[in-house]
């Protein structure tokens, strides 16, 4: 599904101040993995991650998702492809605080080309029924400023998958949770990938690499170690 072949990425290239990021990272995801790319602060993960996510682009190399090379795709395309194969999880959640839960997981269904083929009551019924899959549907018409950090979590995953994306990207996902609610999570995250969707998730935390089934681990921009069968 994923493939990276010796992408390289600089910020402020052709000044003084330009840093190479990535430094001709190569890996490959497939179908259905649940894979953390673990590593200390400035190592590179957030930068692969938006590569990843169609988000920021890269100087060389190749990125293809399903055989398409992302470089050659147009940014109208791209940014189809974010918000309709590609979910995204951010540690800080990501939500508009003002809106309910149910409003917040409608926004990625209002804004998706097959908008027109939806009519607003089976959004609001395709948005519930996330809500429903993540544990959340009781607090649906709750204002997420009204949630606690692990409910908040789990909206923004509805809010992640209510495309039905085949991907899911996440970025340090519990960095902001304690552990007993860090491990709720990453039961919802297992409990995706065992419906068939491809996982990767960025992390700092040993604890939370481990329940996945591969990890990969990066440091000053390459990948130094791959381990796969991780967990049971």
């Amino acid at each position: 599904m994923i493939c990276l072949k010796d992408i390289v990425k600089t910020y402020n290239k052709g000044k003084s101040n330009a840093y190479e990021a990535l430094h001709g990272i190569s890996m490959e995801i497939g179908d259905g993995e649940m894979a953390a790319v673990i590593g200390t602060s400035g190592a590179g993960k957030s930068t692969l991650l938006h590569i990843l996510a169609c988000i920021d682009g890269y100087d060389s190399g190749e990125y293809t998702i399903d055989g398409e090379e992302v470089g050659k795709i147009s940014e109208r395309q791209m940014a189809q492809e974010r918000n309709e194969k590609i979910g995204m999880v951010m540690q800080d959640f990501a939500l508009v605080e003002g809106f309910t839960a149910l409003d917040n997981v409608m926004i990625p269904l209002d804004f998706a080309d097959r908008k027109r083929h939806r009519k607003r009551k089976e959004r609001r019924e395709r948005a519930l029924e996330m809500l429903e899959l993540v544990g959340m549907a009781e607090f649906a018409e709750k204002q997420t400023n009204n949630l606690s950090g692990g409910q908040k979590q789990r909206v923004a995953i509805a809010w992640a998958i209510v495309n039905d994306p085949s991907i899911i990207l996440a970025d340090e996902p519990t960095g902001a949770l304690d552990s007993a609610t860090t491990r709720e999570i990453m039961k919802v995250f297992r409990d995706l990938n065992e419906q068939g969707r491809t996982i990767i998730i960025v992390t700092h935390d040993p604890e939370v690499a481990e329940e996945c089934s591969r990890v990969i681990r990066i440091e000053d921009g390459r990948i130094v170690n791959e381990d796969f069968d991780n967990v049971d």
